[in-house]
């Protein structure tokens, strides 16, 4: 049998869990064993344009603070650990996110998962059909948890 160049498969899973931290960084945070960083959501109006190359959270056409809505978004519920599944590794959320008798600021049609923890260093951006609600409950249902329908994946 030959050798075989690729990244090694738990270190995909690895990364999610704080196990590695390749070179010295700059201002890399204190990491405690076993507690997890807070994670959250926040739902941005359908004129936004927020994309995956942004950096960080920033509340710049995020829906306005009213109608049961928080700036800043909901805190996602992460008991779950990251694993790994074949050849991927993958995150989701414990829970379904529901924002309770909401009434929009406006259309929205994308949340933006950031983590609190790391000066609100931006996870993920995701979108789905425009949704302008008064008074209702708004649910974003999260995904099965498997190599290809999971939250977060690292292939």
């Amino acid at each position: 049998m030959a050798n075989s160049a690729g990244m090694a498969l738990n270190f995909k899973f690895e990364l999610m869990t704080g196990i590695h931290a390749l070179g010295p960084g700059t201002g890399v945070p204190v990491r405690t064993a076993g507690v997890a960083d807070v994670l959250k959501a926040a739902l941005f109006l359908a004129t936004a344009t927020r994309v995956p190359g942004d950096a960080v959270y920033n509340t710049t056409l995020e829906l306005a603070a009213s109608g049961n809505y928080t700036q800043g978004g909901k805190t996602v519920t992460m008991a779950n650990v990251p694993s790994l599944k074949t050849n991927t590794g993958t995150f989701n959320p414990t829970a379904n996110l529901t924002w309770t008798a909401l009434t929009s600021s406006g259309a929205f049609d994308c949340v933006v998962f950031y983590n609190s923890s790391q000066s609100n260093k931006q996870v993920s951006v995701h979108t789905f059909s425009v949704q302008s609600i008064v008074a209702a409950d708004f649910t974003l249902t999260m995904p099965a948890d498997a190599a290809a329908t999971a939250l977060l994946q690292i292939a």
